[in-house]
Order: structure tokens, then C-alpha cells, then sequence
């Protein structure tokens, strides 16, 4: 990478070099276990004059979603932030009122595991999602669905046919796309010039202090502070108005824009462009640009605009992995068993940097059966039912999914059944006693 993508500077600093992993959801069929599996280097760069962290576009979306592994509603926890989130949208835009009038459009909408709750309460919805398999995952439940990637031209069409929409709902896609200036201004040609975005992405400062080096995969594309968020919805004709801080994901922001025209103060008159407008107002919560202002400050003091504060991450990601293969590689000598769960993407990325195999980790179980029989990319551990770890009764369970740990706490609580305990790479290595 030789430039910024979103401000074009060829002023790029290393953050932290992961070496080369496969793309972390191509899971391998059995019959693939003897064929070639490219791999690709892993090498975050930050860009000193904008501060947008990023990685080499060296696969394409397309690779990566027409057909994808991830489904959203097999997480329990990740149904209910996504109803919680409709529930709260919906009183501070005043949806309901709107009637049959109200639209909301969401980005990458997966098996439509958000917008079914849009459905339930008879709002007008459209999921505008890539992947063939879960798009109609979606239509099956319910919720009307368009296979297609957005861009501008995808934004117009969709606003063209349906109408702009209110809001336009992206989660956790905001990283995954490497035209970032594109996507953004598809997220305006979606939106009505009075409406709202919602992006929910994961943050940097977070997986900055908290070693959440796993979450740097091939399909993350960049990496947001509120700073670099806020530059990059501007190119697209988007102003950050309000964001919120949220635990998912080990720690991501809400970030809420408006289109440039609706997002300034109410108009005094002098503004021809805001005076032309419509304004709607409804929306807006009290102490938005404080709150904004107040995690500017954060990550200024975190020294995110600045070298300082990239510096030492590389060595506390040598250490998440020195720790892990300890515990492993002393498991195995004491004659102890330990098993996977969970086959997220962030997992691959840690098993591959670990150099992990089956003869530390024998397996991983997932609860997604389109995973079942199937192996991690690079690594090539099997990948079996959530039932295997009942049957086995291993020592130690270790969760790559470690964003879920309450979830997966309690789900997991039948290990203590036989002495098991789980184990939690990030942000260190730790070994919990379930009860």
C-alpha cells in the first residue's frame, strides 16, 4: 500500500504485520485439504495525515461475499442488540408515526436478522445484502431483500424505485468495503435529504487498547476512530451530528450522519441551501455534539493522532500470542484436552498468527451447520456441532469468539459439569471457572 484510500496521502505508517493468512471466511471443504490455499499479506498501516488505519485491498469484496459463511442470527445476544436498536430508531425517529410513509433501508442486512423487527412492526423495509446465500436466508423470513454490493449507482436505483429512505441502517460493513468515498456516497443517494444514517463499526481506540489484534482480517478494509469516521462520511456528502459508545465487538461506536444540507443548526434564513429545505428536526438528542466532542478528546488523548499512540501495539500482540501457545503447548504436555468454539473470522486471523493446528486444538464447534465438516482456513482444524464438546468432556474450552463472553459464559456453563473451564485469548489470556 503506497497510498491512502481516503485521503490519497502517501504518508503511511506501520502499525502492526501479521504476515500472510487466508481470507478469513473461506472455510475449507474436505475435498480441498490437498489443493493450494493462497494466502495474503496482513499488514495494518495507519495514515499520518487523515489517521484512517488500513490494510492492502488484496481481495475483493466480491471474492468475499456472493457466497458467505456468516449468519447473523446465530448469535443470540446479536439479535437482541439488533431489536434494542429498532426499539430506540424507531422512538427517536418517530417511525411509527410516519405510517406507511416511513422507509428504512439497511446495508448489508445478512439473513435479515434486524430488519425482521422493522417487519414486525409493519415498517416499509428493503436489506440491500451481496451474499447470495443469506439474501435469501432473508426473503425466506420475510424481510425483502436486493442481492447487489451498494455503490452510487445501486444508492440511485433503489432510491429511484422505492423512494429515499429515513433511515439507512449500515452495521459493521462500514470497515468491510475498500471504496470508501464510493460506499459512503451510495449511503447519501439512499438517504432522503432530511434523513438519518446509522453506522455501527468497530472502534480503534478499542482494539488498540485492548489487543483486539484478531479483528484486522482481509475483509476489514480500515479501521475507524470518531476522527477518521467523521472524514470519511464527509466525502460522500455525510455529517457526524451524534455517536454512541457500544460494548459489541469488544467496543464500537454508533455513528450517527445526516446529509450535509440537514445536519447544520436550524436556519436562521442565510443559509440559502438549509433555507430550501424541509427540516426535519425530530431526531436530534440532546448533548449529540458533546457527546461527539467528548470521544474526539478520547482518542486524542489515547494519541491516536499521533505515532505514540500505534507504537507499542505490535509488541502487546506478540505477547497475546507467546501466552497463548504456552498454555496450549503445557496443556498438551500435562496430557490435558483442549477444544475450540466458535469459528469467527477474528479466529482465524488469531489461529493463523499463533500457527495453531490440530495437535493443540483437535477441533472448534460452531452452531452454524454450514460450517459442520468443514475446516479453518490456513490452519485446517475441523470444524463440528456444539454437541462434540458434551461428548468429549475436554479440559479447557477455548472461545475464539471472546466479544460474546457473557453469551458464551452462559451457554458454555454445562462444562462445570466435569471440571471444564473456558479460556479467553483477548485482551489476555485468561481461564475461567463457570458455575
Amino acid at each position: 500500500m503506497t497510498r491512502c484510500r481516503l485521503c490519497g496521502s502517501a504518508a503511511m505508517a506501520s502499525v502492526v504485520d501479521l504476515g500472510a493468512t487466508p481470507p478469513c471466511e473461506s472455510f475449507l471443504a474436505a475435498d480441498q485439504l490437498d489443493q493450494p490455499e493462497p494466502a495474503y499479506p496482513l499488514h495494518l498501516r495507519v495514515c499520518t495525515d487523515c489517521w484512517l488505519a488500513q490494510i492492502p485491498p488484496l481481495i475483493t469484496p466480491e471474492e468475499t461475499f456472493t457466497q458467505y459463511a456468516y449468519f447473523s442470527s446465530y448469535s443470540t445476544s446479536w439479535v437482541e442488540h439488533a431489536r434494542a436498536f429498532v426499539d430506540g430508531a424507531v422512538r427517536r425517529l418517530e417511525l411509527d408515526a410516519a405510517g406507511e410513509d416511513a422507509f428504512v433501508v439497511e446495508v448489508a442486512s445478512n439473513d435479515g436478522y434486524l430488519l425482521r423487527h422493522m417487519v414486525d412492526r409493519g415498517i416499509r423495509c428493503l436489506g440491500i445484502e451481496p451474499s447470495v446465500n443469506v439474501g435469501a436466508a432473508a426473503r425466506e423470513a420475510g424481510v425483502p431483500t436486493l442481492t447487489a454490493f451498494l455503490d452510487p449507482a445501486t444508492g440511485a436505483r433503489v432510491r429511484a424505485e422505492h423512494g429515499p429512505a429515513d433511515l439507512v441502517v449500515a452495521n459493521n460493513v462500514y470497515a468491510h468495503i475498500p471504496d470508501v468515498v464510493g460506499f459512503t456516497r451510495g449511503l447519501r443517494a439512499l438517504v432522503a435529504d432530511d434523513g438519518w444514517v446509522s453506522i455501527e463499526v468497530q472502534h480503534l481506540l478499542s482494539l488498540i487498547e485492548q489487543n483486539q489484534y484478531d479483528t484486522i482480517y482481509h475483509e476489514h478494509f480500515q479501521y475507524y476512530t470518531v476522527a477518521s469516521a467523521a472524514r470519511a462520511l464527509a466525502s460522500g456528502g455525510l455529517t457526524l451530528v451524534d455517536v454512541e459508545l457500544l460494548p459489541t465487538h469488544g467496543g464500537s461506536i454508533r455513528l450517527w450522519a445526516r446529509p450535509v444540507e440537514a445536519a447544520g443548526e436550524p436556519s436562521d434564513g442565510t443559509s440559502p441551501a438549509a433555507a430550501a429545505l424541509p427540516r426535519r428536526t425530530r431526531g436530534e438528542a440532546p448533548g449529540s455534539r458533546e457527546r461527539v466532542a467528548g470521544v474526539l478528546d478520547r482518542e486524542k488523548a489515547a494519541g491516536l493522532q499521533e505515532l505514540s499512540g500505534y507504537t507499542e501495539f505490535s509488541a502487546r500482540v506478540a505477547k497475546v500470542r507467546r501466552d497463548l501457545l504456552r498454555f496450549l503447548i503445557e496443556a498438551a504436555e500435562r496430557g490435558e484436552t483442549v477444544v475450540g468454539y466458535g469459528a469467527p473470522g477474528k479466529g482465524n486471523t488469531l489461529l493463523n498468527h499463533c500457527g495453531i493446528r490440530p495437535d493443540l486444538l483437535p477441533y472448534t464447534v460452531d452452531r452454524n451447520p454450514y460450517k459442520h465438516g468443514r475446516f479453518t482456513p490456513g490452519t485446517r482444524i475441523p470444524i463440528l456441532p456444539p454437541e462434540q464438546i458434551s461428548a468429549d468432556r475436554p479440559d479447557y474450552v477455548l472461545v475464539l469468539p471472546w466479544n460474546l463472553r457473557a453469551e458464551l459464559v452462559e451457554q458454555l456453563s454445562f462444562v462445570h459439569e466435569w471440571g471444564g473451564r473456558l479460556v479467553f485469548p483477548i485482551p489476555e489470556l485468561s481461564i475461567v471457572e463457570v458455575k
